[in-house]
């Protein structure tokens, strides 16, 4: 793999500042932030009345933890413009969440957050290995999804050339990145694993491909399957952070010279990490639930919003930012078989320890007689697709996961190709238990 590593003339001189520097920058904006809530936003003034704080009350970045949480459930409640801090003349744009699990989540941008956010993901693409003059295939999703153009307003404002190609039609998806030679592709790490797919079954080489550098995000994903994807393709493999409730993607990305956490980007967004049941904050090192407070956004700012992610904040690296460390899982993903804890990624890492497995999986729950039952449905692949050998991945998937998390699951090995394939975030959970 190439080395591309930005010259550090190239950044910005915020990456690159001292601790002390940083911590007077977020304190001023979050100031100015708490201040600009409480005038225009009747919601945030209501809660923070109630907790008996006034934007006066923050002395020091410390201070931020006498202020109430933000969750989706208050934006929810003020669907769908409550919380906005901006006269609706002034939102240039709209975005918003699925909504599968109720009244989508919506965010508001002036054209003065437009600019950040195009700032920020170039800035995330830079350290991603990416540079001007560069292509770009984008195949996240456009549309109310924060990911297709927040990737491709970053990318334009770097000076890259972007093919909107979007998510699905995985076919093409093979044929453009033969045809047109991009260097870089940005695309949830799941359907990453559904182009490899295709291109193995058109019997095209990946690693002959003219990609250096994958940019994923929108899920968790685990470091086996960075080596997994970074040895097919033969380029650099980098994690982006985002959420639409804060901007988008671009709240943080993994540095191409180190891939040893996601740097944040401080100056707009200040991190905490919290205990997700008492609700304390924790010194950086500590494992929790990451909590963002933005530090520049004018249409939707959010005070302390509780992103429900699990990680833990680390010291800068190749930037002066803090890190973040990849994200396990998520508070609210989190299952509970039998009384233990359980994320996805556990059972994923465990997946690609076994040669003859494919990384599709989905992890069934159901419940029978009170008791929880948790089936990994996982596919075979191609070497290991014979009966024999499925039914040995099988043994050997089970006995890896009784060891590392202490329940016993049912394990189905499926031929290859049946498994439901995702062209956006995979749905690795299915909770039947709720229905039975």
């Amino acid at each position: 793999m190439l080395d591309l590593t930005p010259p550090r003339n190239e950044l910005d001189p915020i990456e690159i500042a001292s601790r002390d520097e940083i911590a007077a920058l977020q304190l001023q904006l979050l100031k100015g932030t708490l201040a600009r809530v409480y005038a225009h936003v009747p919601a945030y003034r209501q809660t923070f009345d109630a907790a008996g704080v006034h934007p006066d009350d923050l002395r020091t970045l410390a201070d931020l933890a006498k202020f109430p949480f933000t969750t989706k459930a208050d934006l929810r409640a003020n669907y769908p413009f409550g919380l906005f801090a901006a006269p609706r003349a002034e939102i240039v744009r709209i975005h918003a969440s699925s909504g599968t699990t109720g009244k989508p989540t919506v965010v508001g941008y002036t054209k003065g957050d437009i600019d950040v956010w195009a700032e920020v993901v170039a800035r995330s693409i830079r350290a991603s290995g990416g540079r001007r003059g560069m292509t770009l295939h984008n195949a996240y999703g456009y549309g109310l999804f924060t990911g297709g153009l927040g990737l491709h307003y970053g990318a334009e404002r770097l000076g890259l050339t972007v093919i909107p190609i979007s998510g699905g039609m995985t076919e093409r998806q093979v044929q453009l990145i033969t045809d047109f030679a991009p260097d870089i592709i940005t695309v949830t790490p799941s359907y990453m694993l559904a182009i490899l797919d295709e291109f193995r079954r058109v019997g095209l080489d990946p690693a002959k491909t003219s990609l250096k550098v994958g940019i994923f995000g929108a899920e968790p994903w685990t470091n086996s399957m960075r080596t997994e994807i970074e040895q097919a393709f033969d380029m650099h493999a980098v994690d982006i952070y985002g959420l639409s409730e804060v901007i988008g993607p671009g709240v943080g990305n993994e540095c191409v010279e180190t891939k040893d956490g996601l740097h944040l980007w401080e100056d707009h967004f200040y991190p905490e990490i919290i205990d997700p049941v008492a609700g304390r904050v924790l010194p950086d090192g500590e494992r929790g639930e990451l909590v963002l407070t933005t530090l520049t956004k004018e249409g939707m700012p959010v005070i302390r919003y509780r992103t429900r992610d699990l990680t833990r904040l680390l010291p800068g690296t190749a930037r002066s930012m803090r890190r973040m460390e990849k994200i396990t899982g998520r508070s609210d993903d989190m299952m509970i078989v039998r009384g233990v804890n359980v994320f996805p990624t556990q059972i994923e890492e465990q997946i690609l320890k076994v040669c003859g497995l494919a990384p599709h999986y989905q992890i069934v729950l159901t419940r029978e007689a009170r008791m929880d039952e948790m089936e990994v449905l996982v596919e075979a692949a191609p070497a290991g697709a014979q009966a024999e050998a499925r039914r040995a991945s099988a043994v050997e998937l089970g006995h890896l996961v009784k060891n590392l998390i202490g329940v016993t699951a049912k394990i189905t090995v499926t031929a290859p190709g049946g498994v439901e394939r995702s062209q956006g975030k995979a749905r690795r959970v299915i909770d039947l238990r709720s229905k039975e």
